[in-house]
């Protein structure tokens, strides 16, 4: 058994055509998870970080076999960086990813009539917001890297319980600091629709974006020099 993120390459090379179905998952996982965080931020859902875990977790299961479960641009980064995938997969999931929360920001204003994007708690500056998301970012994508890319783990079974975990504990950790995102498709797809409806601002989208990413490629960096120890 392999792991999630080492599929195996398309019949006749890399192809956009024959990966159409890694992008579709990507789309697919991504809106569930977005449409989680949605619904449960707008309706204020007491066990909210429970959710979006346990929906990450299942959608992860649901699509690692396929597309590798990134739904999450700073982990397709992470993978990039760990040298398991290429730059053209990396430029189309990340559009997968972004179609995929866009429409699940629809989809919540469809179903409660309200818009959402994420944003720094009362009273918490920049740093604060950068730091918290750039910390759990960090051990998310470190997370995904080690439970479903090193081979020392080849075969588990557990690397959707513990990414969904990963997320569950950071939302309930820094939720009231930063807003938890971990994953710059959920600041761009709610972002869009929240800011053009007149509902909120750009003016954060740029952390939700930086601190992510920035998390994602640290741990790539720590998940290589992990792996070179572990082999020498």
């Amino acid at each position: 058994m392999t792991h999630p993120i080492d599929r195996p390459p398309p019949p006749g090379g890399d192809r956009g055509d024959s990966n159409v179905h890694r992008y579709l998952t990507e789309l697919i996982g991504t809106f569930f998870l977005v449409l989680t965080i949605g619904l449960t931020t707008v309706q204020g859902a007491a066990m909210a970080p429970l959710a979006i875990g346990s929906v990450l977790m299942v959608m992860v299961y649901m699509g690692g076999h396929v597309s590798g479960g990134h739904y999450n641009p700073a982990v397709t980064l992470g993978v990039l960086l760990a040298g398991k995938t290429t730059g053209r997969e990396l430029a189309l999931y990340w559009v997968a990813q972004v179609a995929g929360a866009l429409l699940a920001a629809l989809a919540v204003r469809g179903l409660v009539g309200e818009t959402f994007a994420p944003a720094p708690g009362a009273d918490v500056g920049v740093w604060g917001t950068v730091g918290a998301e750039l910390l759990f970012s960090f051990a998310l994508v470190l997370v995904v890297l080690t439970t479903a890319a090193s081979p020392a783990t080849e075969g588990n079974s557990y690397f959707g319980l513990a990414i969904g975990f990963t997320v569950m504990v950071g939302a309930w950790a820094v939720g009231p600091i930063s807003g938890a995102a971990f994953n710059p498709a959920v600041g761009i797809g709610p972002t869009l629709l929240h800011a053009t409806a007149g509902d909120g601002t750009w003016g954060w989208l740029w952390i939700y974006l930086a601190a992510p990413l920035a998390g994602g490629a640290l741990a790539a960096a720590v998940f290589r020099y992990q792996e070179a120890g572990r082999a020498a």
